[in-house]
């Protein structure tokens, strides 16, 4: 009689393996036919940008573009954000483009960007303005992930003579 109640048992554990893996096989299938559309968890499907960052002292820019950089995904200003002339350059200008950018580019299915950021460069400015800093925090609170974050701002290699005299300019 025990053997009988041993032989149930292993008849019992066997059915139960047995649809578990008729589930998993289940599982299986239905995840081949949703493998034929087009998902954003893939690595194929995802599409990346560059997100250039003009920062000067009078205003600051954002603009999102493919990743070769010759098609437009996105681009905002400071100055399409505020009214007045001084805020331009502001942080919070810069934020608000920042995020206006972000969500154009999350709507045309951007999840994640590269960043340059620029300064005017040359004998003036070398740093970025005081916006560069605020659209970068923006771009990655808006959702985007961030991959590289790079400094492309023009260092001059000796060019024309700078204006003002031997002795320079005197006030």
């Amino acid at each position: 009689m025990s053997e009988n109640k041993e032989n149930k048992a292993e008849t019992v554990k066997t059915k139960k393996t047995t649809s578990k893996t008729e589930e998993k096989s289940q599982v299986q299938q239905a995840a081949a036919k949703s493998s034929d559309m087009p998902s954003k968890t893939s690595k194929e499907k995802q599409l990346w940008g560059v997100a250039h960052i003009y920062s000067s002292f009078n205003d600051t820019i954002v603009h999102i573009t493919d990743i070769s950089g010759a098609e437009t995904i996105a681009r905002y200003s400071g100055g399409m954000i505020v009214k007045a002339d001084r805020e331009e350059s502001s942080p919070y200008a810069a934020m608000q483009a920042a995020f206006k950018a972000a969500q154009a580019a999350k709507d045309k299915g951007v999840v994640g960007i590269h960043i340059k950021v620029r300064a005017p460069g040359g004998r003036s400015a070398v740093t970025p303005g005081p916006g560069a800093q605020a659209a970068i925090r923006a771009l990655a609170r808006a959702g985007l992930r961030i991959g590289r974050i790079e400094e492309n701002t023009p260092i001059p290699h000796d060019g024309t003579r700078v204006k003002g005299g031997r002795r320079g300019r005197r006030v």
